[in-house]
């Protein structure tokens, strides 16, 4: 096997990559009060998740995988090695794979390992382990591929719209968007990721105004679209995601779109009804 694709458990991946060789998915754990602890794997129930949440007067909290679980992913026959992970202003599961790596090296030796913030999440994820497979089955040199995926991931536009704001301001991730107005006036902020930390781009009256919003702004936004892929990551929403994929496709084309629900730590953040984009 020439490479092997890490991802932590933000990143949400199509049956069929789930069980392919050429990935290995790391969970992060799960935490609602004192009720819910587990972690972030195949086993995940959304819908128990979510209830858990409802029910819980407590924020839901993640813990990041160790740097000795990235290590042991690391642990392959597969000469290029490859970890993605969520925004490392969300979470420190990219300082974690680091970590991995620096401890494999002191114990296995060298090897050619890269490891990505994704200066994003959820499908923010996907598209760059989509984008490494499609460097390296074109049999690219590492460093090439790694100079590619600097740039891709610099390019790449997130952007997302929830129902539920509460989750990431009692965390301490909405510096820059007034959650007490927006869910106060039933204001929906389009936020987007300025080198990994959220930011609003705009906003709408409801949900249907501001998925509307979120669309155009990324119509707008995107650059040689026939190029790149489209993808929609929902929590519970599929018809949002299909009806923003409609308003996108309308106006541009491109090379392959992918509708994802979402896992543990996506639904953690984007709470029931959210929706995230990326191109």
């Amino acid at each position: 096997m020439r490479y092997k694709i890490v991802v932590d458990s933000c990143c949400e991946l199509p049956q069929d990559l789930k069980q392919d060789d050429r990935f290995e998915i790391v969970p992060l754990t799960l935490m609602v009060g004192d009720a819910y602890e587990k972690e972030d794997d195949e086993n995940f129930n959304q819908r128990e998740f979510l209830d858990a949440v409802a029910s819980c007067p407590e924020c839901p909290k993640s813990a990041c995988p160790s740097p000795e679980r990235y290590m042991d992913a690391y642990k392959t026959e597969a000469e290029h090695v490859y970890a993605v992970t969520l925004s490392s202003k969300l979470s420190g599961s990219y300082n974690s794979a680091l970590l991995g790596r620096n401890l494999y090296h002191e114990k296995y030796g060298e090897k050619d390992i890269l490891v990505v913030d994704s200066k994003s999440a959820s499908c923010g994820e996907t598209q760059i382990a989509y984008k490494i497979v499609e460097l390296e089955e074109q049999g690219l040199p590492f460093d090439e591929i790694t100079a590619r995926i600097g740039e891709f991931v610099k390019e790449m536009n997130t952007y997302f719209v929830l129902e539920n704001l509460d989750t990431l301001r009692k965390n301490g991730r909405l510096s820059g968007v007034k959650a007490f107005v927006a869910s106060t006036l039933n204001i929906k902020p389009v936020m987007g990721a300025d080198d990994g930390s959220i930011i609003q781009l705009g906003q709408g009256i409801g949900m249907k105004k501001a998925l509307a919003k979120m669309a155009d702004t990324a119509v707008e936004q995107a650059a040689e679209p026939e190029k790149k892929r489209l993808m929609i990551t929902h929590c519970n929403n599929l018809k949002a995601a299909e009806c923003v994929q409609k308003h996108i496709e309308e106006k541009l084309k491109f090379m392959e779109t992918l509708i994802l629900d979402t896992a543990g730590v996506s639904s953690m953040y984007a709470n029931e009804g959210g929706v995230i984009l990326t191109i």
